[in-house]
């Protein structure tokens, strides 16, 4: 299994950035998605999620408003499109995997199964 996180970079706050995940290795239509993020010196945080249908979503405080998270099925890929950004959002952002009918805090990085390699995040302000 492999997921391939891409889209980071250095902005000033205010601006917009889209971070995508290609899946590969995996049935992708039986997981949901979620990205998370993590600050240096801090725990690794939950961002937003899909459900493995892309009926659903949810979203951090933090982000809400703000980022979408949305699926692509036929592509087998997850996207972030990030608007709005502050110095905050600063943070290597992964992309992470969990099986259908998991049973659990969704926000948990416990939770999930495959993780992608990370692609940092920057704002600057």
């Amino acid at each position: 299994v492999q997921l391939q996180a891409s889209g980071g970079g250095l902005v000033q706050a205010g601006d917009s950035l889209r971070l995508s995940c290609a899946a590969s290795g995996l049935t992708f239509s039986n997981y949901a998605w979620a990205w998370f993020r993590q600050a240096p010196a801090k725990e690794r945080e939950f961002v937003a999620t899909v459900s493995w249908n892309g009926d659903s979503t949810d979203y951090a405080d933090s982000v809400k408003g703000r980022f979408t998270i949305s699926r692509d099925n036929a592509k087998n890929t997850v996207s972030l499109q990030m608007n709005s950004l502050k110095p905050e959002d600063t943070a290597v952002y992964y992309c992470s995997a969990r099986r259908r009918f998991r049973i659990g805090s969704y926000s948990s990085p416990l939770l999930y199964d495959y993780w992608g390699q990370g692609t940092q995040v920057t704002v600057s302000s």
